[in-house]
């Protein structure tokens, strides 16, 4: 449904967009740039990477382009957008947490002035800019999108809310902040559904384009499938009793099935069911009917972003703009086990699961379905809090029905499109010295070629530690129970990618050298300890 617009005057100052000259260069070579971000989404919800869910655009996009087994995010929302956005690791643009300034250079919870966003490196390389959906990388005026590259904004400033209605879930908080441009936004009192949203504004940011000569940039970042559990009823009435043979058998099949597409092999074995998860035969069947009306649920909110995709890409089939179009699907992290009905920190609402009156999660049992073959969840790092679905659709460059096993990593992102744009990445900006990108880019991958990655991957989210170097990991949880670290693992991720049998008292002197990038890492990029933040709190 096309959503219609209410707009007031913004109570914050000087939103205007920022005047950014563009070079001169010729953009007739320069590829459109679309990235596309889910929010809390598993790494085998979608079809392509063996999910029961219906996503056949997504499904396209992988057959007619490329799918990467494994591609990382930063475990979290605001981490992994801060990393996504500027090619750094999160800690040196200034959101080593969430968006709380937590007094530490690298913990302010807003994007600093020492890094630049994708938004603008591709302002100053001739690119018209735009984004629709969650931001969620500082609410201050100085770092509203506009402010930060973008042509044209609609969404979301805060993390999450309902997809229906711009209230506030949790108490004694303002409702969340829509917006359009500069203005807050108000959506009409029925039609509107946030994720349809998302599609109709960028749909409507590409047709109002002013000078189509110039390529553009597009930043799609959906709120789906986060909770809350909101859908569309006609979605929910897809997928309600497909559920009920309840989580051990989703997993088993949507393990059987990556087997078959190649996405895993023999070596990655299913891990077991997570210990907070009970056996289904053990719920009553009031029980199995409230949860498979959960996932139901879940499963619509995927399908729906998943038509929205298709509307966008339908547009740029009729405007003859597809094939000199990139496009990037991956998401912020991996399933979440959190808990919001009954929790002090949301308001109780009774609604049923799904309507603009409830307020559901899908909790451990779910997200542990939705990580298949993995272990844990979002917050944490191991595969299962960071392994993204990854699919890159670019028919100018892009052999169709490729499953990549090469490592790649957020950071990536930004040197790819800088090299793809044919401009520089900025080492000052607005005066300020930029910190140079973490990545590389994946335009040799794209060509079928091996990427050149010289330095180990890294990841830290509040205490929760991880190290890739080459096959192995190494990697350590935090106890926030205990205000403790817990001891680190090491794993060959070519042999056990599931992270099943820890070595690290095997091979300890691979362990203790990566201790020690570790630490050397953490140190350079600015990590505050988890227990040093915990005292001060």
């Amino acid at each position: 449904m096309k959503q219609k617009f209410n707009i007031i005057p913004a109570c914050m100052a000087g939103l205007s967009a920022m005047a950014i000259a563009c070079n001169s260069q010729s953009t007739s070579s320069k590829p459109n740039i679309i990235l596309i971000l889910a929010d809390d989404m598993g790494y085998s919800d979608i079809g392509c990477f063996g999910s029961e869910i219906s996503t056949p655009n997504l499904d396209r996009l992988a057959q007619q382009g490329l799918r990467i087994t494994q591609f990382y995010n930063a475990s979290r929302s605001c981490p992994t957008r801060a990393s996504l956005l500027t090619g750094l690791y999160q800690h040196q643009a200034g959101v080593g947490d969430m968006v709380s300034d937590l007094d530490y250079p690298s913990y302010r919870g807003y994007l600093n002035e020492n890094c630049v966003t994708i938004a603008e490196a591709l302002k100053l390389n001739g690119y018209a800019t735009f984004m629709s959906g969650k931001w969620h990388v500082g609410n201050r005026p100085e770092v509203h999108p506009l402010k930060r590259g973008f042509d044209r904004f609609w969404g979301l400033l805060e993390g999450a809310g309902s997809y229906f209605k711009p209230i506030a879930y949790r108490p004694k908080m303002k409702p969340v902040t829509w917006m359009l441009d500069d203005k807050l936004y108000f959506p009409p009192d029925s039609g509107f559904y946030f994720t349809d949203a998302v599609g109709d504004f960028a749909i409507d940011f590409l047709k109002g384009r002013n000078t189509k000569d110039k390529p553009f940039f597009l930043y799609m970042a959906f709120t789906a499938p986060h909770w809350p559990l909101h859908a569309l009823p006609e979605d929910i009435e897809k997928y309600r009793g497909k559920y009920m043979g309840g989580w051990d058998r989703l997993r088993e099949e949507r393990y059987n099935r990556m087997l078959s597409m190649g996405l895993i092999d023999s070596s990655v074995q299913l891990s077991p069911r997570d210990e907070r998860s009970p056996l289904w035969d053990t719920l009553s069947d009031e029980a199995k009917k409230m949860w498979d009306l959960r996932m139901a649920v879940y499963a619509a909110m995927i399908d729906r972003l998943d038509q929205n995709i298709g509307k966008v890409v339908n547009y740029l089939e009729k405007t003859g703009e597809l094939d000199n179009t990139l496009i990037i699907f991956i998401s912020d992290n991996g399933g979440c086990h959190e808990s919001t009905r009954n929790q002090a920190a949301f308001l109780k609402v009774k609604g049923e699961t799904g309507s603009p009156d409830s307020f559901d999660a899908y909790e451990y049992p779910w997200a542990n379905a939705s990580n298949t073959p993995f272990r844990l969840f979002k917050h944490w790092v191991h595969e299962g809090g960071i392994a993204s679905p990854f699919i890159a659709f670019y028919p100018e460059m892009i052999k169709g029905g490729q499953i990549n096993h090469q490592v790649a990593h957020i950071t990536d992102i930004m040197p790819t499109f800088i090299e793809l744009s044919g401009g520089k990445y900025p080492e000052k900006y607005n005066g300020n010295v930029i910190h140079p990108m973490e990545g590389i880019s994946l335009v040799p991958l794209f060509k079928g070629k091996k990427l050149q990655r010289k330095t180990p991957l890294f990841w830290e989210h509040e205490g929760n530690r991880a190290v890739r170097d080459g096959d192995w990991k190494l990697v350590s949880a935090y106890d926030n129970s205990k205000k403790q670290f817990m001891k680190w693992e090491l794993y060959n991720l070519r042999e056990d990618r599931s992270e099943l049998m820890d070595l690290s008292e095997k091979f300890p002197k691979q362990k203790e050298k990566m201790i020690m990038q570790f630490n050397d890492w953490s140190e350079r990029v600015g990590v505050v300890p988890k227990e040093v933040i915990d005292r001060k709190k």
